[in-house]
């Protein structure tokens, strides 16, 4: 069913107010006060926040990985691939100013499990044919256990959006991403790998 264009609005305007205040700030009335509408007018199309809320969270997976998906089919390598999804990652959130997906976790349990089942199948089938294809171009280890790397690579970009673990206040979230990645990937790059990751690093510095 094709989605109207006063409901992509509400989506779009709620994207960005819970990225900047928070899923649990943002109430109804903030939406239809920001939009210049009644809230009647969002209830015609969402029977609670936590609808909308799903709507959301679910309209900016399908963005985000369409975009991964892209980058992955245009990428020279599986090296160059990281790092240009680390920028369209950040890209995307350049609005986020809270912690969403800690929000999420804490006030909307079950939309933040069904989004954790969807990541990991996504990013651990992405990552193997990554993984199969740094091994095919001599850039990876051809000794590394695919299936578990995947997992790891989920696990740890999770880890480091738990602010817990790792306060805003010392850590940006480009900080995190860029140290996972180089952690990552010197634990599985051939000498041909890390020439080529030296270079890189070393060309964005």
């Amino acid at each position: 069913m094709k989605i109207s264009d006063l409901e992509q609005s509400i989506v779009i305007t709620s994207t960005e107010l819970f990225l900047s205040l928070g899923f649990k700030s943002v109430t109804m009335d903030d939406i239809a006060n920001e939009m210049k509408i009644s809230k009647k007018t969002i209830y015609n199309f969402f029977s609670n926040k936590e609808t909308l809320v799903q709507s959301v969270v679910f309209s900016m997976y399908h963005h985000i990985t369409s975009g991964l998906d892209q980058i992955r089919e245009t990428a020279a390598n599986p090296i160059s691939e990281l790092y240009e999804i680390k920028l369209f990652i950040m890209h995307q959130l350049k609005g986020e100013k809270t912690s969403p997906l800690y929000q999420l976790r804490k006030y909307y349990p079950s939309i933040h499990r069904e989004l954790q089942k969807k990541q990991f199948d996504f990013m651990t089938t992405s990552v193997k044919k990554s993984l199969k294809k740094g091994v095919n171009m001599k850039l990876f280890r051809a000794s590394i256990d695919v299936d578990f790397i995947s997992r790891m690579y989920f696990n740890g970009m999770n880890g480091i959006k738990n602010v817990e673990m790792f306060p805003t206040d010392k850590y940006s979230p480009e900080e995190l991403m860029e140290n996972y990645l180089d952690y990552h990937l010197r634990a599985i790059v051939t000498e041909n790998g890390m020439e080529l990751l030296s270079s890189y690093i070393k060309n964005k510095s």
